[in-house]
């Protein structure tokens, strides 16, 4: 299991397409329901910095990599953003009601 942080903030005026890229991302991953993904995404108090969270379950290809609307999502982050994308990852030290 793995888990990443991403968290990066848009250029002034692109945080709403930013989050209409997002919604297609989570509208997808409804319809495909993967197994072995968690995901979750946030956008700050700030209005323009957005932070992601994935665990992927299962050893091999992320399933969250392989759709189209992650892959048009990705496509133009860097244009979009003011702070480019910082990837972390996370080892969980204890949760609660967060699944295994």
């Amino acid at each position: 299991m793995k888990t990443v942080m991403v968290r990066y903030k848009t250029k002034e005026g692109q945080a709403a397409a930013n989050e209409a890229l997002v919604h297609a991302v989570f509208d997808e991953l409804r319809a495909r329901a993967p197994g072995g993904l968690r995901y979750a995404s946030y956008r700050l108090d700030d209005g323009a910095t957005f932070v992601h969270i994935a665990t992927v379950e299962v050893s091999g290809d992320n399933p969250l990599t392989s759709l189209p609307a992650f892959q048009a999502f990705q496509s133009g982050i860097r244009e979009r953003c003011s702070e480019g994308p910082v990837v972390t990852e996370l080892a969980r030290v204890d949760s609660y009601g967060l699944g295994t």
